[in-house]
């Protein structure tokens, strides 16, 4: 299981919200770059960089930040957040994502979702699917559909997508475990390789997360409010 520090920035700011709200925005560090060189120096190999100012405004904002970490860093970035159009996953790859995360666009543009996967392969592109009370949420988590997210997450399989981001947003930022079950349920049902976002908040659930079957685990404010430290992050993933 991949381990999976995020990076979230407003205001080219490395920030967390408890549940996707903009209004409880806590700032943790001015500089994004230098988090993840702190990453990259403790073993930590990847990194989910997410553009909150992008997801609000509908288009990539931050891709310099992208830039500089997936430049100076050799961490392997997937960039999530704002990507609408052709020309935002074209900045992206150029500025050197590994892997875009596409949520909102999946459920409102699924032809051009479905023309990128084609176009870029199945390895670069991860299915973002934000879940609220099982109903999937798009626009930086502003707006709820109703799309139940296991048959979502399976029809999407069937087009040909293998990685898919799951945030259940009730547990984002809380603190409070994983949604073990509904991860559980995904994986048997679609067969994806699945990463897990929200609720971490021990090397517990990281454990139980990997018997779970998951292929990543995205950590957040875990590690920002030294729930798990880098030194239990950089031994578990010695032992992986």
């Amino acid at each position: 299981m991949r381990i999976i520090p995020a990076i979230d920035i407003i205001g080219g700011k490395c920030v967390r919200l408890t549940k996707g709200d903009y209004n409880t925005q806590k700032i943790y560090n001015d500089d994004p770059f230098e988090v993840a060189k702190e990453f990259e120096a403790n073993g930590i190999q990847y990194l989910h960089v997410v553009d909150l100012d992008g997801a609000r405004s509908k288009h990539i904002v931050n891709h310099k930040i992208l830039h500089d970490i997936a430049s100076k860093t050799s961490l392997r970035v997937d960039f999530g957040g704002g990507i609408k159009s052709d020309e935002d996953i074209r900045i992206a790859f150029e500025n050197g994502a590994s892997q875009i995360t596409g949520g909102s666009i999946a459920v409102q543009q699924p032809d051009t979702f479905r023309q990128w996967l084609g176009t870029y392969g199945s390895e670069k592109i991860i299915l973002g699917a934000d879940s609220n009370n099982r109903k999937i949420a798009t626009h930086g988590w502003m707006q709820q559909s109703e799309l139940e997210v296991v048959a979502f997450i399976s029809d999407y399989a069937k087009k040909g997508i293998v990685y898919v981001i799951c945030t259940d947003i009730q547990k984002d930022g809380m603190l409070q475990g994983t949604s073990n079950e509904l991860y559980r349920e995904i994986i048997e049902k679609t067969g994806v390789k699945l990463i897990a976002s929200g609720g971490v908040s021990s090397i517990d659930d990281l454990q139980v997360l990997k018997q779970l079957g998951c292929d990543g685990a995205i950590i957040g404010k875990a590690f920002y409010e030294g729930k798990i430290t880098l030194r239990e992050l950089r031994e578990f993933v010695e032992k992986l």
